[in-house]
């Protein structure tokens, strides 16, 4: 069959209107695609929604297969008219980017909502105009580069991460293009571009290189000095109210781009164009039969709301024709156009009418529970003569469907796409595609079956990601957090403030310090190679900070305090874990073959941090001694997915498996998934919750005792001592800061011989602490699923306008809203109060005292957006996944914790689009200290992956007191948490290791390497602090040649090739690591000489020392007992670098050096 047998009509022509009748499921968008193959010129497809226009979209490009044809999006700005927020870049980047292409564009399809098609847009000379090309070779002034992004509209900033950004530093300039989809960074020989290359924005590293750039303005709006002035002069003209009052006007003149901009977008040219004048001349339009009551729709909202917001003195809005289309000059520019309505149903016989020979297709749903589950597609199979595709929504999909296929004998061959199906003959065959909806097509006889055909609406979510290393100082940053004034631990010298970077010449030679005051006055300065001789300070509140007395006896004695708490501290927590560590665990068994079909079975693709994590759990499982390790991942990230990974080891080597869970809703959710998870393997799941009776219970005991269930799901009541496990292998703990003290006392008992997995999203203190000290592992996983956006943060007085807008932006975009309230008496009458104000929502009611039937009615209508705004209790806290609920309002937040805060916020965002958190609160009078600080701290780490971040924060705000009893805390007050954890952390191995913990040389670690010569970062190479200070730190905690080659690698990569300064410094950290592997504590170089001094435990042999005196006497003399004196001329930096470097390989023992 070749494709264009399925036949469409001719094209109409211009102002003829014809209709298209029959289409079922993706038949629409084959018979779009079809046209649009034969039509010479550009084809449009006008949607009712967003929703529909990013389905149809992805049906086309599924039917589209060459690349002649692309299919272009015009995405919604998904804010409401007359908004206060601007649409977000990644939006504003992929509308320029395709009005940029329509006016040049020969063939092509572009789908467009129809509320998106009224806006009003910037002409098509003002994108031509603000345009510009770079290529290889070409000459580029930098000053009038700067110029040139300033007047498109490009902000300057430090570090290159999103759309609209520029970064220059000396000869290297990254930029990230509007409509591009990686930033560039141009690399100048002089004043000629030598090459352009891309780079991942995230790690910052370079992809490939490339010829020529194309640079598009950053905004829809000129932000130049004329058309500033356009704007102003137009506001005199438009508005009659006192520019001085307002602030979006006083913003604009002095050159800043309010949010909410956009809808003043006429007062910046003198006119504006539409859609259809950007279209190219020969376009051929078809629309969805329901746009007419979305066109209408949207002008009333519009309308709406500049009634109710343009009351406003201070922000006078712009009537809505300026702005929309109104509906009938929509519709005549769309009847200029050759137009063709396409709708489901069968039409009349017309001759502007036409039906299609489609049908829909028969119910094929796979139901798991039958005998036969596939009976109904076998059936189907049967008795069509057409051929069929099938279509799965991934390679580890396509995996699945396979195996279920073969159960009734059918084996498809795999084609690449929709078109190397139409040119095979095989009768049955399988693709990879995310399609949602199939067809059944009678000319040609072919079938298409997607994979929610089969599934029903099985809850997918898709993911693509690429593998990349991230560090651990990309997610705790510890130094960029560093204000001045801040207060940070030195070592030696204790708590002082943090007053900047100051370069000073030392015996000639430039060096970079950072400067740090103490108590009266006093001033230290720490060279930067010593960085990692400071932390940041926390250990409760800033102003609370300790500051000490510089040479003062008071640090050395906190510091010895704390050190002997530590001691006892180490002991008792290793005392309980030395048990577990000393039983035998059970030994895993991986089939390496099962293991893979399982993991091929997961539809996402796994993020790198969820890999390590995954890799780490089996390498635990197959160890010798008992897993017991904490994943701390962000709502979302991907935890469950390591659990059932886990969960699949225990089970293939015949062990049982618990899962604990906080509530009986969870426990649902998790049935469900470990149900479809394990849908093709022989395991028995069972789940304990309220929905069961008495009896019920009693039977699956029973099973348990007898070995019949391998994976038992529920709340805290499977701590019951009745249960009896035949073979219990693995536990695992889901939210584990939901649990209360006894509950963990039982698990306890539990923990020396079973493995345990603990699952959570904001690691209680404790629990983070037992991680952090190493006594218990710890895997975070901070990389976000591909695509998500952070959930934007406000804390806001409750006012019933915020609500409105609020849950207003969220519906019109066809989302959903959690309004949290957490009383069950009043919330009847907040769900009432909602009503009256939103009359057209749909509203439901969740909370914990509802019956279990009707409380997973209420879940379940909300997962199939039968409602749109769910009045809750913090039930939903741990709950199923609603990729549509993108908006939370939470009601008296200040009454909340952190961890509750940050897992409820953690409900929303669950897909690419823009999630909102509101914090509502009452009078700041009312709410106490603790609880400012907490609504602070959420609102400043609304980066994804912060869970981990703001546990640390909840340490500071609560004190540490709880990590085991109240002795802690004032020791950890008065040293730091950081330092704290860091020496308890050194205890813990001392002990491990049968060695007595030295505190005291555990708080002096440092090897001093001094050879006076620059070595620092120069700030013309690297002018932003921030990073520099992140260099520095990164460098100064490297362990190894290894990672400094990398960090190396990196640094020439991001900011040019090295200085000689940066390279001294690679170089001395490197003499570092060699001076503390052989236990030197000093090594000091100067123009005639210097000196090494060992430590107590030193590797170097006294043999070798004496040898030297004894053999060079005139070079090497011993000073002391523990100094060796040696005298060289060594005047320039390299003979100093090249003698250090001689003298450790000299000093280095034997069997060292054969190795080297």
């Amino acid at each position: 069959m070749s494709q264009s047998e399925f036949t469409t009509p001719a094209a109409n022509k211009a102002g003829d209107r014809r209709h298209w009748g029959q289409l079922y499921g993706a038949a629409k968008s084959l018979a779009i695609m079809s046209a649009a193959k034969k039509h010479d010129g550009l084809t449009l497809v006008l949607t009712e929604s967003a929703k529909a226009a990013a389905a149809l979209e992805q049906e086309l490009q599924f039917f589209s297969d060459d690349q002649e044809l692309p299919v272009l999006h015009l995405p919604d700005w998904e804010t409401l008219p007359y908004d206060l927020f601007s649409p977000h870049q990644d939006i504003i980047s992929e509308r320029l980017q395709t009005l940029h292409l329509l006016p040049e564009i020969t063939r092509g399809v572009l789908v467009v909502p129809a509320s998106t098609a009224m806006h009003r847009l910037p002409p098509a000379s003002y994108i031509a105009g603000n345009s510009f090309v770079y290529k290889v070779g070409e000459k580029l002034d930098i000053d009038a580069l700067r110029q040139q992004f300033q007047r498109a509209g490009y902000h300057c900033v430090d570090t290159v991460y999103e759309h609209g950004e520029y970064a220059v530093r000396g000869a290297l300039i990254d930029v990230f293009p509007m409509g591009s989809k990686h930033p560039f960074r141009i690399d100048l020989f002089d004043d000629e571009i030598e090459t352009l290359r891309s780079f991942d924005a995230e790690s910052q590293l370079t992809l490939e290189k490339t010829d020529s750039i194309a640079l598009l303005p950053a905004k829809e709006f000129p932000q130049t000095d004329a058309g500033t002035k356009r704007f102003l002069d137009n506001w005199h003209l438009q508005f009659d109210v006192d520019p001085r009052q307002c602030t979006l006007y006083q913003d604009i003149r002095s050159g800043n781009t309010p949010s909410g901009i956009e809808y003043y977008l006429p007062l910046f040219f003198e006119h504006t164009a539409t859609l259809f004048e950007h279209l190219p001349a020969n376009t051929l339009l078809f629309a969805d039969s329901e746009i007419n009551a979305a066109a209408s729709s949207f002008w009333h909202e519009a309308a709406d709301r500049y009634e109710s917001y343009g009351v406003d003195p201070t922000r006078p809005l712009l009537k809505p024709a300026q702005l929309f289309m109104p509906v009938d000059e929509l519709f005549s520019a769309i009847g200029k156009l050759p137009r063709t309505d396409i709708q489901y149903q069968n039409l009349e016989a017309a001759s502007a009418n036409h039906n299609f020979a489609t049908q829909l297709l028969p119910d094929l749903s796979i139901d798991s529970k039958a005998s036969q589950p596939l009976d109904k597609l076998d059936n189907f199979l049967l008795e069509t003569e057409a051929r069929t595709l099938f279509c799965a929504e991934s390679p580890g999909r396509r995996e699945v469907l396979l195996e279920l296929l073969s159960n009734i004998g059918v084996t498809p061959s795999a084609v690449d796409s929709w078109q190397a199906f139409c040119d095979d003959t095989s009768s049955i065959c399988i693709t990879v595609y995310p399609l949602e909806r199939g067809l059944q097509l009678d000319t040609p006889a072919v079938n298409l079956i997607s994979e929610s055909e089969l599934f029903g609406q099985q809850i997918l979510q898709r993911r693509r990601r690429s593998r990349q290393k991230e560090g651990a100082e990309q997610i705790v940053k510890n130094l960029t957090e560093l204000q001045i004034g801040a207060p940070v631990v030195h070592i030696d010298h204790g708590v002082g403030r943090y007053a900047g970077l100051t370069t000073m010449e030392m015996d000639g030679e430039p060096l970079e310090f950072l400067e740090l005051h103490y108590a009266n006055e006093a001033k230290l300065y720490v060279p930067v190679a010593n960085l990692h001789l400071i932390s940041r300070y926390s250990g409760g509140d800033a102003d609370t900070a300790p500051l000490h007395i510089l040479g003062s006896e008071r640090w050395q004695k906190a510091k010895e305090k704390a050190a002997k708490q530590i001691r006892d501290t180490a002991a008792e927590l290793l005392n309980i874990y030395a048990r577990r560590e000393a039983r035998e665990g059970f030994n895993y068994d991986m089939s390496a073959d099962d293991y893979r079909t399982f993991s091929a079975e997961f539809p996402f693709e796994e993020t790198p941090d969820q890999l390590d994590a995954i890799e780490a759990v089996c390498a635990d499982m197959t160890g010798p001694q008992p897993m017991d390790r904490l994943i701390c991942g962000d709502v979302g990230f991907g935890k469950t997915e390591v659990a059932m990974r886990a969960a699949f080891i225990a089970v293939s080597n015949n062990k049982q498996i618990v899962i604990l869970v906080p509530t009986t809703l969870l426990a649902q959710q998790h049935y469900d998934n470990f149900n479809d998870r394990f849908a093709n393997w022989p395991v028995n799941i069972e789940v304990i919750s309220r929905f069961k009776t008495a009896k019920e219970h009693d039977a699956v005991f029973e099973k348990t005792a007898s070995g019949d269930i391998d994976i038992l799901i529920g709340t805290h009541k499977l701590l019951n001592s009745k249960i009896k496990y035949r073979d219990l292998g693995l536990l695992v703990i889901d939210e584990e800061h939901r649990f209360g003290v006894n509950q963990k006392e039982k698990l306890k008992s539990m923990r020396s011989e079973v493995d345990i997995l603990t699952l959570t999203a904001t690691p209680i203190p404790r629990t983070l602490n037992m991680a952090m000290g190493g006594i218990r592992d710890l895997s975070i996983i901070a990389t976000p699923p591909a695509r998500r956006l952070s959930v934007k943060t406000f804390v806001h007085q409750n006012e019933t306008r915020v609500v409105r807008e609020a849950i207003l932006r969220e519906v019109l975009r066809g989302g959903q809203v959690y309004y949290l309230h957490n009383e069950v008496k009043s919330i009847e009458r907040t769900a009432n109060e909602l009503q009256a104000m939103l009359p057209e929502a749909r509203i439901d009611i969740a909370h914990g005292q509802m019956r279990e039937r009707d409380l997973e009615k209420v879940m379940a209508d909300f997962y199939h957006q039968r409602c749109n705004i769910l009045v809750c209790t913090t039930i939903i806290e741990t709950g199923i996944d609603v990729p549509s609920a993108n908006t939370i309002i939470i009601d008296r937040a200040d009454k909340l914790g952190l961890a509750q805060l940050h897992q409820l916020r953690g409900r929303v965002g669950r897909s690419h689009h823009q999630a909102y958190a509101y914090l509502l609160t009452p009078d700041p009078k009312q709410m106490s200290t603790d609880a400012h600080k907490r609504l602070e701290a959420i609102s400043a780490a609304d980066q994804l992956g912060s869970g981990f971040t703001l546990a640390t924060h909840d340490l500071e705000i609560r004190g540490a007191g709880e990590l085991l009893g109240d002795g802690q805390s004032g020791h950890i007050h008065s040293i730091g948490f950081s330092l704290y954890m860091d020496l308890l952390e050194r205890a813990v191995h001392a002990i491990r290791d049968g060695k007595t913990p030295d505190i005291d040389s555990a708080l002096n670690p440092v090897v001093d390497v001094n050879l006076n010569i620059p070595a620092l970062i120069p700030d013309d190479y690297l002018p932003d602090i921030h990073t520099r200070l992140i260099l520095y730190k990164r460098i100064g905690s490297t362990e190894n040649a290894a990672q400094l080659r990398e960090l190396q690698v990196e640094m020439i990569d991001r900011f040019g090739l090295l200085p000689d300064p940066v390279k001294n410094l690679f170089r001395v950290t490197s003499l570092r690591h060699r001076a503390e592997q052989l236990g030197i504590i000093k090594l000091q170089a100067g123009a005639a000489g210097g000196t090494v001094e060992f430590g107590k435990e030193t590797a170097v042999e006294p043999m070798t020392i004496v040898q030297l005196v004894q053999q060079q006497g005139d070079i090497f003399r011993l000073q002391g007992a523990t100094q060796l004196r040696y005298n060289v001329d060594m005047h320039s930096a390299e003979e100093r670098l090249q003698n250090c470097e001689e003298l450790l390989e000299l000093l280095a023992p034997q069997q060292q050096q054969q190795v080297a």
